[in-house]
């Protein structure tokens, strides 16, 4: 996710790192239930996947489950998050994986390969804040997608040595211009989860009253003067859209239209680029790999986002000011309406156990990654890489000399 950044948060980070320069390391005190001494394992119903501390906190201090109720400390986290926290009753559990790409790759593959829990039963909530387009949505609305695109795997020239002919200073990995189809194919371009899960997820999302700010009222009101942007100008709501993967935390009409392009382009027209955030394709192939070795359910993920802060500036408005210093008013609201909307999700999968969720919800469409890795054949990209994918053939043929060779030998 893009978290803002302000000067309050800058100045806590300041006032932290003094301090922790200044005192003493204190003698690490035993976590709760320690892992030599835990003779089962935790098999949860439901593991929230949060990125960073506000995400994390949503879920804490609510009336309906205690997640601080057991700390596990799980080898290979976050040194930041060590720890997954889980209800008493195990049916709930949490994991933050820090932020970017690598954070999260790292912390869950470390989490799908531990052996203190059995997550094959389990369904995995992606529940953080992202940026947000205003062709679709606005702030503070909550999204859940079908697609998540790794939108910034591509070539990149600075725009301002781009040929005249170049709409953007990106160009898909492979080809030559922008708006042709990638020819290198790296596999983690494009996932797809259970759409039918997530029908489920939006039903349950939308008996939620979603939180909202004067501030943000006031912010969204000025993208009521582009008419492509009106979705921008209303208020908060649930929406299917789908999600953008990229580590550049970045802002701007051009950029944001070159990606959603790209994001058109690689889901073969279906995609709707909607959320800005910065780990969810690294999280998914973790839990892909874990599915091919029978530890994860792929079926069994829902990816829910909520909208903090604008990816472009309204009409007058300059990108550096969207980015910096323009108070959008998002950011609360998308935090709090992780809990308010998230909840209803949670609370739905456990009150319909018994009579849906247990056995699983049959997936509707093909779920999984570019190259068709967990069977069936992609209905985005150039089809699976284990049936005469084209791009394996012609992987090399859209750039010349030593890229060429580099490819040729891989």
């Amino acid at each position: 996710m893009f978290p803002p950044k302000t000067a309050s948060a800058l100045l806590a980070s300041a006032v932290v790192l003094a301090l922790a320069a200044a005192s003493p390391v204190a003698p690490l005190e035993p976590k709760a239930q320690p892992i030599e001494k835990r003779d089962y394992v935790i098999s949860p119903k439901v593991m929230i996947v949060d990125m960073f501390s506000y995400e994390q906190d949503a879920w804490y201090g609510i009336p309906e489950f205690d997640l601080l109720a057991q700390n596990i400390t799980v080898p290979g986290l976050s040194p930041i998050y060590p720890d997954v926290h889980c209800t008493l009753s195990n049916d709930i559990c949490q994991v933050v994986t820090g932020e970017s790409e690598i954070n999260a790759a790292s912390t869950m593959s470390a989490l799908v390969h531990s052996p203190l829990f059995n997550f094959t039963h389990t369904y995995f909530f992606i529940a953080g804040i992202a940026g947000i387009n205003p062709e679709v949505a606005t702030l503070g609305s909550v999204t859940f997608a079908k697609y998540a695109v790794q939108v910034a795997l591509q070539y990149e020239f600075d725009a301002r040595e781009i040929p005249s002919n170049f709409s953007t200073g990106y160009v898909p990995q492979g080809s030559t211009m922008p708006g042709e189809y990638p020819q290198s194919i790296y596999g983690t371009e494009v996932f797809e989860v259970n759409d039918a899960l997530r029908q489920l997820a939006i039903g349950f999302a939308q008996t939620a009253t979603l939180n909202d700010s004067s501030t943000a009222m006031a912010y969204r009101a000025n993208y009521a003067s582009t008419a492509d942007y009106k979705p921008g100008s209303e208020p908060p709501s649930i929406v299917a859209c789908d999600v953008a993967t990229s580590d550049v935390y970045y802002s701007g009409a051009l950029l944001s239209e070159a990606f959603g392009n790209y994001t058109t382009l690689v889901t073969n027209g279906s995609g709707v680029y909607c959320t800005t955030a910065q780990e969810d394709n690294a999280t998914l192939e973790a839990l892909l790999r874990g599915a091919l070795t029978n530890l994860t359910d792929f079926a069994r993920i829902i990816v829910m986002r909520t909208a903090s802060d604008f990816d472009r500036p309204y009409a007058g408005e300059s990108d550096t000011v969207n980015l910096f210093y323009a108070d959008q008013g998002g950011f609360e609201p998308a935090v709090q309406n992780i809990y308010l909307a998230g909840i209803k999700v949670v609370e739905g999968i456990l009150a319909n156990w018994e009579s849906t969720f247990e056995v699983g919800v049959a997936p509707t469409n093909y779920i999984g990654d570019i190259f068709g890795s967990l069977g069936g054949t992609p209905d985005f990209g150039p089809g699976s890489v284990f049936n005469n994918n084209p791009v394996t053939t012609k992987r090399s043929l859209g750039v010349k000399g030593k890229r060429a060779a580099m490819m040729l030998g891989r």
